[in-house]
């Protein structure tokens, strides 16, 4: 079973909202997926806002060798983007 993380698309008419999922390669656009590891709102404001994931499940899903679409991949760079700027700087210590 080949295993890879992509976008599923649940929302209404105009108003889209994913979820990342690892699902089987062979599965339709709706098949059953193996694990929901985020969502992903493209109407919100902020990235912490638009993007929500598990990183945990999603680096043992890439470690498994499960392939990310282009679009995944994409936000996985940008959410660790956000939980880095998110951190807040250490202060230098003056010794």
């Amino acid at each position: 079973m080949a295993a890879v993380l992509r976008l599923q698309r649940v929302g209404k008419h105009r108003q889209p909202y994913y979820r990342m999922v690892a699902i089987d390669k062979r599965s339709g656009p709706a098949g059953r997926p193996l694990e929901i590891l985020g969502i992903y709102d493209p109407r919100g404001d902020k990235a912490k806002d638009k993007i929500q994931l598990k990183a945990d499940r999603v680096s043992y899903w890439l470690g498994v060798g499960a392939k990310p679409s282009e679009t995944v991949l994409s936000l996985i760079r940008l959410a660790k983007r956000a939980a880095a700027a998110a951190k807040p700087a250490e202060p230098a210590s003056t010794k």
